[in-house]
């Protein structure tokens, strides 16, 4: 591809990819570090670094194409993640038992916005020499590992929420009616 409107278009849709990237590292380090000490901990972290190296192959996919990197994508949605932590949960001086679902899911959500994006640029690479399709290839198996390590995490979590709430509405006493 030379410098035309569709390299342009790579550009800024790589560089969507990396700003998304920049939120599902920090949500993947906070819900790692929320799970401290249980059993998933471990794959937590693990799967944060793994969404961090994402990320640096995204950097590298970029530098390759010799494509611009606008930081201030990235910041932006930083600054997103960071105040999605204040959202309205039912709870406002303590994390919520809806916290982990929602955070695993948006997660779940952007493991499988990443590995639509390893599949458009092995498309893309038919016309862009510099990308490595092997390596895409790669990166799309470690995103469908992430969803492998999400998908039990998330179903857990929300089982463990609605049953816990299902408990307490049946240990609360009900008003007798008249």
């Amino acid at each position: 591809m030379e410098e035309t409107r569709s390299r342009q278009l790579l550009g800024i849709y790589l560089n969507d990819h990396l700003a998304a990237a920049a939120g599902g590292v920090g949500l993947a380090r906070r819900l790692a570090r929320g799970r401290r000490g249980s059993d998933d901990a471990d794959r937590l972290r693990r799967l944060a670094d793994d969404i961090a190296a994402d990320r640096g192959a995204l950097l590298a996919i970029l530098k390759a194409l010799g494509l611009p990197i606008r930081g201030y994508k990235s910041l932006a949605v930083w600054t997103a993640e960071k105040a999605g932590r204040l959202k309205l949960n039912g709870s406002l001086l303590q994390r919520s038992p809806l916290s982990d679902v929602v955070e695993l899911e948006a997660l779940t959500l952007a493991v499988h916005g990443k590995r639509a994006g390893w599949r458009t640029l092995l498309a893309v690479a038919e016309q862009e020499p510099a990308l490595d399709t092997e390596h895409l290839r790669k990166l799309q198996a470690r995103a469908d590992e992430q969803l492998a390590v999400l998908e039990p995490l998330r179903t857990a979590a929300a089982d463990n929420v609605f049953r816990q709430a299902r408990s307490a509405d049946s240990t609360t006493p009900r008003p007798q009616a008249d």
